[in-house]
């Protein structure tokens, strides 16, 4: 079987059992952006995260195929596409306050970097925002399931938890926002 179909070639792409639409319509955004998630998950755990992280992270990359599944699914009930659960993000909530417990207080805001794993976990964290804002567009055209915001929106809390976590564990401390002084030009 060859990688290339040539039915992409006039911008357009197949919905799983719905229509062909054009390549930068609301939904292929959404899910698209998942998708460069989900890569970006895969370059935090090639920079050698802990042990922990990089298994949870592989649960994400795992619900990140059904967040992309049902986004990609005009009518994921008629095609039998399971939707986002509540225990998915149930567990990704338990797991934030797990991680939460081994940090100090957030005093401050703080700036992406640190270590490799941190600052890149800070970038997927980004990039999970912005699948969120595409997913939120989409549901402004589109029915939409609410546990898949709900659950970017925690996974987005849960990848700057972890890029604390990779920097302390890394014994590397966050870097805070200090803002602009009066006396700064």
């Amino acid at each position: 079987m060859k990688i290339y179909t040539k039915t992409g070639d006039r911008g357009e792409t197949g919905l799983f059992g719905g229509p062909r639409v054009r390549k930068d319509d609301a939904r292929i955004e959404a899910y698209g952006t998942v998708d460069e998630l989900n890569a970006a998950l895969g370059v935090v755990r090639a920079a050698g995260p802990t042990v922990e992280v990089d298994r949870e992270l592989e649960r994400v990359q795992n619900d990140l195929f059904d967040v992309g599944a049902e986004l990609a699914t005009p009518d994921p009930s008629a095609h039998g596409i399971q939707t986002v659960t509540l225990e998915q993000i149930e567990r990704l909530e338990r797991y934030i306050d797990s991680l939460e417990l081994t940090l100090g207080p957030l005093t401050a805001f703080i700036l992406p970097g640190g270590g490799p794993a941190a600052a890149h976990l800070h970038l997927a964290r980004c990039i999970c925002r912005r699948a969120e804002r595409r997913t939120v567009a989409l549901c402004g055209l589109a029915k939409v399931s609410d546990q898949v915001v709900i659950y970017l929106n925690r996974l987005s809390d849960l990848l700057f938890v972890m890029a604390r976590v990779e920097n302390q564990a890394a014994n590397i401390s966050d870097v805070q926002w200090i803002g602009r002084r009066k006396d700064s030009r």
